[in-house]
């Protein structure tokens, strides 16, 4: 790629001085070119569809609709679509649910510039771009005990706030499938209290605040 025919970059991300960031520093680049930006999930679907970009860069957590979701519809509409998670959350499932959505890299914002270029540039010639660091909580992920649609119905809960009695409530569950689903839950995060439980969660991806 060159300037005459530049890898055409979309940009979705919800903090607009960090999109003006990565405009400003791809531009610099002279086979790279800023087409469109996004400030949250719908419009990055949107943008995607209107522009086609190469590449689109995509944060995880944005308003209206988040980052996995936006993959997912693109992905679901355009099989070829090259896509690479631009965030601050290194969690493994967060990392594991980008990935299956449909990205093909994952890589944090306080990456150097040339890692991000590299990974542009990978990404747009059909490759992937998973770093090292990423590779490791992948492959973590992949060998951890997976939490059963019950079980992160309950530790989203947990995350909320909730007591077992309003736990019991939401889910119109007894008070000690609850317990029986937290026990569950501790287990499979190896931790051995609720406070645990959430901490790993949030640190995880597994939920978020």
């Amino acid at each position: 790629m060159n300037k005459s025919n530049p890898i055409r970059v979309l940009i979705a991300d919800d903090h607009t001085i960090l999109r003006q960031g990565l405009v400003a520093l791809l531009e610099q680049e002279p086979d790279l070119s800023v087409v469109a930006q996004a400030g949250d999930g719908q419009e990055a679907v949107q943008m995607f569809s209107q522009y086609q970009p190469d590449v689109t860069l995509m944060d995880l957590r944005m308003p209206k609709m988040d980052g996995v979701a936006a993959i997912s519809a693109i992905c679901a509409e355009f099989a070829n679509a090259q896509i690479v998670v631009l965030t601050t959350y290194d969690g493994d499932e967060d990392i594991y649910r980008g990935l299956r959505a449909g990205a093909k890299g994952y890589l944090l914002k306080d990456a150097e510039p040339n890692q991000l270029f590299a990974a542009i540039r990978t990404v747009s010639a059909g490759g992937k771009y998973i770093p090292p660091t990423i590779g490791v909580k992948l492959a973590e992920r992949m060998g951890n005990p997976r939490l059963s649609a019950r079980e992160l119905e309950v530790i989203h809960l947990i995350v909320a706030g909730k007591s077992n009695q309003e736990i019991s409530a939401v889910l119109h569950i007894s008070e000690s499938t609850v317990k029986f689903h937290i026990n569950n839950i501790l287990g499979k995060l190896s931790v051995s209290d609720r406070t645990q439980a959430a901490i790993a969660a949030l640190k995880r991806g597994i939920a978020s605040l």
